[in-house]
Parts: structure tokens; sequence; C-alpha cells
């Protein structure tokens, strides 16, 4: 039997998504989890990769099991209780046997988040900016983003992608009055698939076009020199979140 797990995260206090030796991640810990609850080792499968520091509203992962799980409620508040507060297992869904976390997704969002006041509580799921940003200019330039392709620009350097290629369907700043009660801005941005790191090396370059330290025009040739040296500084991870994963055949 195979189920899909959807979760979320804070993952400030883990080093990313995926199970590394010496260091605490997402994946080892529920699978450690699943373990202990199943009696039996469980490996999962997630639908992508996080950084250290970055945090999921919704992130799904599929396991196997040898025989159905008869009562999802009473596993998940067994897992809940073996995974620590900064880890929520919401949901268990069955699927068929070849259903893929990561392979069968088709659309992915990230949202990052900027505040204009210092805030002792935004501190790990933000990033503080000092100065207001050109919210006008950052949204001429993430148009852009939709009507490009290659995004080795923004690709890590050195990764193990086997092409650079992303169909991004979505990429707009909007103004929020009040983040947890903190003035800011939140970029939202939808694609198939990201690279590594891609994220937040985009938001880095926006934040030097809304700073006036690039113009539009800078960020489209950016983007058609394919260097990523050309780029902007990758933004700190804390203020990114994975928003959501969709499936063909999971409905919300």
């Amino acid at each position: 039997m195979r189920y899909f797990l959807r979760l979320a995260y804070d993952g400030s206090g883990f080093h990313g998504w995926q199970t590394q030796p010496n260091a605490v991640s997402v994946q080892q810990t529920i699978e450690e989890a699943l373990a202990t609850v199943l009696r039996s080792p469980t490996p999962i499968v997630g639908a992508g990769r996080t950084d250290t520091g970055v945090h999921a509203r919704t992130m799904y992962a599929h396991f196997d099991t040898v025989s159905p799980i008869d009562n999802p409620a009473k596993l998940l508040s067994g897992l809940n209780r073996l995974v620590g507060p900064a880890v929520s297992l919401q949901q268990l869904i069955e699927v068929s046997a070849d259903a893929h976390a990561r392979f069968d997704a088709i659309e992915r969002s990230y949202k990052y988040f900027i505040v204009y006041e210092k805030s002792p509580f935004l501190r790990n799921v933000s990033w503080h900016s000092p100065t207001v940003l050109d919210i006008g200019a950052m949204n001429q330039a993430s148009a852009l983003l939709c009507e490009t392709s290659d995004f080795t620009s923004f690709a890590k350097l050195h990764s193990d992608a086997r092409t650079n290629i992303c169909d991004v369907r979505y990429a707009r700043w909007e103004e929020s009055d009040s983040i947890y009660g903190v003035p800011g801005i939140v970029f939202t941005i939808t694609a198939d698939r990201f690279l590594r790191n891609m994220v937040r090396a985009v938001v880095g370059t926006l934040v030097d076009v809304g700073r006036g330290k690039l113009s539009v025009e800078d960020f489209r040739q950016i983007i058609d020199s394919l260097d990523r040296c050309a780029a902007g500084t990758s933004m700190p991870p804390q203020g990114l979140f994975l928003w959501d994963v969709k499936y063909p055949y999971i409905s919300k």
C-alpha cells in the first residue's frame, strides 16, 4: 500500500528536508517516527527538498506499507507525538502503488516574506528590510520570469540538475499592511518545478531592483546572460516557505 502524507514544518531547527550525516533533517525525523509507530523501517520520498532554515506550509511525502492502515487518525496522532512541535503531520491519503510525491507534482508555489520593521517575533519567518522597496519595479521585473524558460542565472552552481528549464506560471509581489502586525511585502512564485536555491536567488536579484541597484532592463539582461554570477545574492532562508504542491489526483 502507498500513502501520501501531507505535512508542514518550521525549518528553523532543521538542516533542510533531506536526510544527511551528522545533522537533523525533516525527512529523518519523520522516518524515525514512522519506524517506531509501524514497527518497521519506512523510508519516505518528499515532493522536493528545502534547504536549511526554509519552512513548508504544505509538503507531501509518500511511503509504502505491507498492509493497509486501518486507523489513519490514530497513526497521525502517534506520529505527531513523536516528531516534536516543529513538524505537523496533517493528512494521510491512500494513493495508487505508482503514485509519486516528487514526480507527479504538477505545480509548486513558494512565498517569501519581507518586513519593514525589526520584530523579534518574526526573525525566523521573514527577512527585515531597513528601507521600503520599489514594489512597482519589482513586479515589472517579476513579469519577465513568466516569459523565461531557462533559469541558469538563478541556479546553484555545480548542482546535479539535469536541466535548468522551468515553467514559471505566476510571479508577483503584494503589499501587506500587517504580517503579524508588521508592515511588509510578500512574493509568490508558482512553477512546475524549481531549481535548487532558485527562489532565493530570484528574490535576492529582485530586491536589488527594489533598492534601485538594478533596473528592469538589467534584470532582463541577467536572465539572458545564463550566468549565476551576474545575478544577486541569495536571500536568507528564513523568509522562504514552500507554500503549496498540487497533484492531478488530490483535490483540496
